[in-house]
């Protein structure tokens, strides 16, 4: 599809084993989500099993090497799988999702160079965090830390996130994080992308991913990319064709084209990969932020 080898910055454990999906659904956030933000995939329905393996998004892959035959047919380079945290801070007041190193590990192992692993952060256990992260780099080869502070109900420059900060500067790793609304029925105010100026300047070396497009404020999430030289954000969580167009006249221009990340989150290696070579922009705009963008972010 195409001939630029995409290289996709933004997934979880589920792109390659679907039945991780299998208890996901019994949590609240996730079955409102299915009224809500993902209605038009799932009609309102909690999903099944089957209905997954059948839907236009999250349906995965049976396993690592189905994924990489998928990746061969589709053009894609590399998938960075993430071990996700999610917290549930109302309803449940604990983890709904928590997928462990080892098994992102596993995955990274089994996909022989083509699956890059990356750790996530409890600011809940910032000692147990810290060390799990460092045996994930150290010994796993793990090349990023993305994390989700909207579901620890907590703001990106809280304190309880600087001793993350610290380590991935410490082990020259870039780190990630969700900005702009959740898709899941969690606090969002603390997802406006500007939350990330102060952390910006305060660790000017440490590269930072802003995560999912920051909407609805869009033009936050650009002006970070614009002004600092270490911020970076990713396009996924959103179907390419639906992307706000202000952000999309930011990521053809002299001022984004560089600082833009493709990344699908489980929507679909196909859809969103066909969807962003639709768009009208510049073709050197497509390369870099299809392939080259995400390797210089994560220093392939």
């Amino acid at each position: 599809m195409g001939d630029i080898a995409a290289l996709d910055i933004m997934n979880h454990p589920t792109e390659a084993d679907r039945s991780l999906w299998a208890d996901k659904f019994d949590y609240k956030e996730f079955q409102i989500m299915t009224r809500t933000t993902f209605r038009t995939v799932f009609k309102g329905v909690v999903p099944d099993q089957e209905t997954l393996r059948n839907s236009p998004a999250l349906q995965g892959h049976d396993s690592v090497q189905d994924l990489l035959s998928e990746m061969d047919r589709l053009g894609y380079d590399k998938v960075v799988i993430t071990a996700t945290k999610m917290w549930s801070p109302y309803h449940h007041r604990d983890f709904i999702l928590n997928y462990p190193v080892s098994l992102v590990a596993k995955m990274v192992e089994e996909g022989k160079g083509r699956i890059i692993g990356a750790a996530s952060y409890d600011p809940f256990r910032i000692s147990d965090s810290l060390a799990e992260i460092e045996t994930a780099v150290r010994e796993h080869d793990f090349r990023y830390v993305w994390f989700h502070p909207l579901s620890f109900g907590l703001e990106p420059n809280d304190r309880r996130f600087y001793p993350l900060y610290a380590k991935c500067q410490e082990l020259g790793i870039p780190v990630g994080l969700q900005v702009g609304h959740s898709a899941e029925v969690l606090p969002s105010n603390g997802g406006r992308p500007m939350l990330v100026d102060d952390v910006a300047i305060e660790f000017p070396d440490l590269k930072i991913n802003l995560s999912h497009t920051g909407w609805p404020w869009v033009d936050e999430w650009c002006s970070m990319l614009w002004r600092h030289p270490n911020v970076y954000g990713d396009i996924s969580a959103y179907f390419p064709s639906s992307l706000d167009q202000n952000l999309v006249r930011f990521m053809d221009s002299s001022r984004g084209r560089h600082k833009v990340l493709f990344g699908t989150n489980g929507l679909g290696l196909e859809r969103c990969k066909s969807d962003f070579l639709a768009l009208d922009i510049k073709d050197s705009t497509k390369q870099m932020v299809l392939h080259d963008n995400v390797a210089e972010f994560l220093g392939l």
